[in-house]
């Protein structure tokens, strides 16, 4: 038997060591963080108060901001306390809930994102039968759906991961805690957990992309069929905030979590994690408020109500 001491404690390296780039780090970390959890907050509520928002789409929405709050805040506080107050200890079950609870938001975001190209393909392909395909319990089972499917692929692995044991270091070479970097530092052999991760990855962000991209090759050849070019652009801005959001979602996330071993170079992919975890919350409610039209106005009409007098709806034009 090997002899070797439990680690309950983590240390956080964090993205650098230099305290000029921390400050910096912190102040964009921080104003982000206050960017993602305002405006996505802005579109729940809106989507809660406003009744021209009550379709499958906005519900859609409204599930994906509250995953984006979720997913955001369990990433970004603990970071922001480390580097306001140099304590890089974390402890061996929050670093745990911390891995559980991340990946169960982002993979729950990613089924979802891709409901909610399924729900583009009928607004767009079969736009008469739209309210009675995706009426609301269709809707309520597809985001239980996404929540079930996701609990039942990340449970096993995240049971495989309270088996390692943690005995030679316990820096962890990240600003969170995720999979590759507790993989790289653990003294059991990771093989096979390795091969599980990337076979998960693999089937929720290849799978589900060739979902979203079918979903869309079926919308794009209806709107070209679509005579009248003023509604192919109308067809077109109905997807254009979704199709941004896709690209930014899975670009980032591909690139990290498909790799073949854990022992690879973690620098470019701490970079990298910034963006879905603290840059692309805090650009959706942007990108679908500033495309979408709905939105704006139900954002316009309830400033309108708090302030009648001050003009808004003009500086929302």
């Amino acid at each position: 038997m090997r002899n070797h001491t439990a680690i309950t404690t983590f240390i956080l390296l964090g993205l650098t060591d230099d305290p000029q780039l921390q400050i910096l780090i912190f102040v964009f970390l921080f104003i982000s963080y206050m960017l993602s959890i305002t405006g996505n907050l802005i579109i729940i509520f809106l989507i809660l108060v406003d009744s021209h928002l009550k379709t499958a789409m906005y519900y859609f929405l409204q599930n994906f901001s509250f995953l984006e709050i979720s997913f955001t805040s369990a990433c970004i506080p603990r970071f922001l306390y480390s580097l306001s107050t140099g304590d890089r200890n974390f402890s061996y079950n929050a670093c745990l809930s911390q891995l559980f609870l991340t990946d169960l938001f982002a993979v729950t975001g990613y089924f979802l994102l891709t409901v909610m190209s399924y729900d583009r393909y009928v607004a767009i392909c079969k736009p008469l039968h739209y309210v009675t395909i995706m009426n609301n319990r269709v809707c309520k089972m597809l985001v239980l759906g996404c929540w079930m499917m996701t609990s039942l692929m990340i449970t096993p692995v995240f049971v495989m991961f309270l088996g390692l044991e943690f005995c030679d270091s316990n820096a962890l070479d990240h600003f969170f805690c995720d999979a590759n970097p507790l993989m790289k530092i653990s003294c059991s052999d990771t093989w096979l957990l390795e091969q599980l991760v990337v076979a998960c990855s693999v089937l929720v962000f290849i799978l589900t992309l060739v979902c979203v991209v079918l979903s869309y090759a079926y919308i794009i050849r209806t709107i070209l069929r679509i005579p009248s070019a003023q509604q192919r652009k109308k067809a077109f801005s109905t997807c254009s905030s979704h199709m941004i959001v896709i690209c930014i979602s899975y670009g980032s996330c591909i690139f990290i979590y498909t790799k073949p071993s854990a022992k690879d170079e973690m620098t470019m992919n701490k970079g990298i994690a910034l963006l879905p975890t603290s840059i692309s919350p805090m650009l959706n409610p942007f990108i679908y408020t500033l495309r979408n039209k709905q939105v704006k106005q139900a954002f316009n009409d309830l400033v309108t109500k708090l302030y009648p007098s001050q003009g808004i709806r003009g500086m929302l034009k």
